[in-house]
């Protein structure tokens, strides 16, 4: 008899699930996947498809998307040596995991966190060593520390500013745990543009065990476009790159990410928005009662309700798409929004004051 095809798949699919968007990806005021809500203007695109035409189509694009990983570099003020170019953070994410774990590593993750981190430590059999957040859902840089030296931990993952609690770690703890610990550190800089905490890019130098993840989805505005980066000492990056898949970056991407860093005008500017609609909706769900919002340094806020499930319900079928966040540690009942037009902020405002 033949085995079962379920005995011959990775048995640690077992402890993980599909990656979903509860309530789905259409809605009438979209504020659900932390998205810029600018889209690129109609004179840039016709630019970028006017170049993407010129394309031979025909032809594999480079293994790595060189162009687009010079001018990132000349953007940052580094070396091209030091920098690759991913379709997507999250693609970035599986190759450095790839690259830094197995079975038997033990990687060490704050939580809550980005569950990406734990799903791929998960499938490579590497053991998830789990630091929650304070109560405020701050980081707790003492017990990081404490955790990753008693454990022998082999990585560390820090998301800051952190999705989903919305909260940075200073510069000066990045340096803490990067001077106290025996093991390579992941900074993910997926929201640096509305953080209010200087980037941990300028410690590259210093710390050889450093690696900067970078997104294009954010502030820049390109999530369809699945753009990252990953930035470390060119010595590393030449480790953790040998698992990449070849040609993952296609031509348009790269041409769409030049134009918009020529153009870079056009992203200060939704950041500017964003920022001030960011404390204008601050301020505005301090006076609704029932509703307690934590401070953020993203595009988007957190509020814990009375009920998080059926608040979630109620502003979805009036059209208003959140994120229901309460399954994370120490967010029950709580909602993420990222921050939209002010019209899309304004009927969001007016459903919880209603509610």
């Amino acid at each position: 008899m033949k085995r079962d095809y379920r005995d011959l798949l990775n048995p640690a699919l077992q402890q993980i699930g599909v990656y979903k968007v509860e309530g789905g990806q259409e809605a009438e005021v979209k504020l659900n996947q932390n998205e810029s809500p600018f889209d690129l203007p109609l004179w840039l695109k016709e630019k970028i498809l006017g170049e993407f035409r010129d394309e031979p189509w025909n032809r594999y694009p480079d293994i790595l998307p060189y162009r687009g990983m010079e001018a990132y570099a000349s953007f940052l003020g580094v070396t091209p040596d030091s920098v690759v170019m991913s379709n997507g953070s999250n693609e970035m994410l599986y190759t450095i995991f790839l690259a830094c774990l197995g079975a038997g590593s033990k990687v060490l993750i704050p939580q809550p966190s980005f569950s990406l981190y734990e799903k791929i430590a998960l499938l490579l059999q590497a053991e998830v060593v789990e630091v929650p957040m304070l109560p405020e859902l701050d980081f707790d840089v003492d017990a990081v520390i404490a955790a990753a030296t008693s454990e022998k931990v082999d990585f560390i993952v820090l998301s800051t500013p952190n999705n989903p609690t919305g909260k940075s770690l200073s510069r000066a703890d990045v340096e803490r745990i990067l001077d106290a610990v025996d093991a390579i550190v992941l900074v993910d800089e997926a929201y640096i543009e509305f953080s209010r905490e200087e980037s941990a890019l300028g410690l590259i130098g210093r710390y050889p065990n450093l690696i900067v993840l970078r997104t294009m989805s954010k502030a820049l505005a390109l999530a369809g476009m699945r753009i990252g980066f990953a930035i470390s000492n060119p010595a590393l990056m030449a480790e953790i790159t040998k698992p990449k898949i070849p040609f993952a970056s296609g031509r348009l991407a790269e041409i769409t990410l030049i134009n918009v860093l020529e153009n870079y005008s056009l992203v200060t500017e939704a950041v500017e928005f964003i920022l001030g609609e960011r404390r204008r909706l601050q301020q505005e769900l301090a006076a609704i009662d029932g509703v307690r919002a934590f401070e953020s340094d993203t595009n988007f806020l957190i509020i814990r309700v009375g009920d998080a499930s059926k608040v979630f319900s109620s502003l979805k079928d009036a059209g208003v798409l959140v994120r229901n966040v309460s399954g994370y540690p120490l967010m029950e009942n709580c909602l993420r929004f990222n921050v939209g037009l002010r019209e899309e902020n304004d009927r969001l405002l007016e459903l919880l004051r209603k509610l």
